[in-house]
């Protein structure tokens, strides 16, 4: 959640090239001061580290797929994700992964910066030319239905929702898994989004149901 109106953006670079990184980084500073960069590095480097929870993270995908039996995450940081990509193949991957957002990997950095503004403010942004891509995900058939296989929550998202079945609040959750609490509530509303409901309780009889939490 952003702290203030006019605060700016805190926003963690994930790339596996270190140039890459440079350049956005350099892209995205010349844009005013809304936005903030707050880490920058690694998927697994910022992952691995208890750094300033972010309000939004920028993926850059890279040029090349990983391995078919390679499965791919979104870096989780306690943040909504926007990805770039180099075609819609690596889009579609992303978009599973659990990206917000996907634009490719040559957009200018004034359209970038609008772009993540509005994914840290709960927007989803997507080229026009990956608007197939959105409007049919490929994945399990619950993808349809929009509710969530098993597949579909990240193993994080999956602790959490086991933890819910505990029944306990946010900042438990936090405790038990040595997160902040903010990156706690995050996954959980990222729980609830995947399985279609509003409520924690529908969300572990949901999960009850598809065999995701035993009760």
């Amino acid at each position: 959640m952003l702290d203030a109106p006019n605060a700016p953006i805190r926003l963690a670079l994930v790339a596996e090239d270190p140039l890459a990184r440079g350049a956005l980084s350099r892209a995205l500073g010349d844009q005013g001061g809304e936005l903030l960069v707050v880490a920058s590095g690694t998927q697994v480097e910022l992952e691995s580290t208890q750094g300033e929870v972010p309000d939004v993270v920028l993926w850059d995908t890279g040029l090349r797929l990983p391995d078919a039996d390679t499965r791919v995450e979104a870096p989780d940081l306690g943040a909504p994700v926007l990805a770039l990509v180099a075609d819609e193949a690596a889009g579609e991957v992303a978009l599973t992964a659990g990206a917000r957002g996907l634009l490719f990997r040559d957009v200018g950095p004034g359209p970038l910066a609008a772009a993540l503004l509005a994914v840290a403010r709960g927007l989803t942004v997507f080229d026009p030319a990956l608007t197939e891509v959105r409007a049919a995900p490929r994945g399990t058939p619950s993808a349809v239905t929009g509710t969530a296989g098993p597949d579909s929550l990240t193993p994080r998202e999956r602790e959490v929702l086991a933890l819910l079945a505990e029944g306990l609040s946010n900042k438990a959750i936090a405790d038990r898994l040595s997160i902040s609490e903010h990156t706690a509530k995050f996954h959980v509303n990222a729980v609830l989004a995947k399985l279609g409901v509003q409520r924690r309780t529908e969300a572990v009889v949901r999960a009850a149901r598809m065999g995701l939490v035993t009760l």
